[in-house]
């Protein structure tokens, strides 16, 4: 698609996202377009049905469809299979990270934190969709440092019940810290603190 297509869409597909992963949804991305989504197994969304935005602030709803084999349900925990509960807020990590992308931001996505984080249930093998609701409180460009940032508050629930909630999760795009030689030796290949 069209990079003016993809600022303007309300709703994005399996499909769609994991071409976004591969870095290849849009055809005609501009300089810096260097954020993905993470590839699967890591990908937590398998649609976006909603993302709008009304100034600095927006919406986001994702869902993920819970499958009897998922790779986590073979080893957390032998026994007693259940979603690992960061898994849940990394999908939120991830919304966050395409929200900045689909509002116009630049450069590669990364994590920034969040507040408070509150787990009042569980993700089982036999449960059927995941459905994730982000209320975006602020989202900023910052051009002459090539930054953009997004924070927003978010809940998770399993087949209609809610059963995370996360407060002020935090998302940045960050031009020239990709790492697009992996996996050899280069200046971008060490981590270590970012400065913000």
């Amino acid at each position: 698609m069209k990079y003016e297509d993809f600022l303007k869409r309300d709703h994005f597909t399996k499909p769609e996202l994991l071409a976004h992963s591969r870095g290849r949804l849009v055809e005609d991305a501009p300089e810096h377009f260097k954020a993905r989504l993470p590839a699967p197994p890591m990908l937590m969304l398998d649609r976006v049905v909603e993302i709008e935005s009304s100034g600095r602030r927006g919406r986001m709803v994702a869902e993920r469809d819970v499958h009897l084999d998922d790779w986590f349900f073979q080893c957390h925990f032998d026994g007693d299979p259940v979603q690992p509960g960061c898994l849940g807020v990394d999908g939120i990590w991830q919304m966050l990270g395409f929200y900045c992308i689909w509002r116009g931001g630049l450069g590669s996505g990364r994590a920034l934190g969040c507040g408070e984080v509150d787990f009042a249930g569980q993700i089982r093998p036999h449960d059927k969709l995941i459905r994730y609701e982000v209320d975006i409180r602020r989202y900023a460009e910052i051009r002459q440092h090539g930054v953009s940032m997004v924070v927003g508050d978010a809940r998770l629930l399993i087949d209609g019940v809610e059963i995370y909630t996360v407060k002020a999760a935090k998302v940045g795009l960050f031009r020239d810290i990709d790492y697009p030689d992996y996996p050899l030796p280069s200046a971008r290949s060490r981590g270590g603190r970012m400065e913000r």
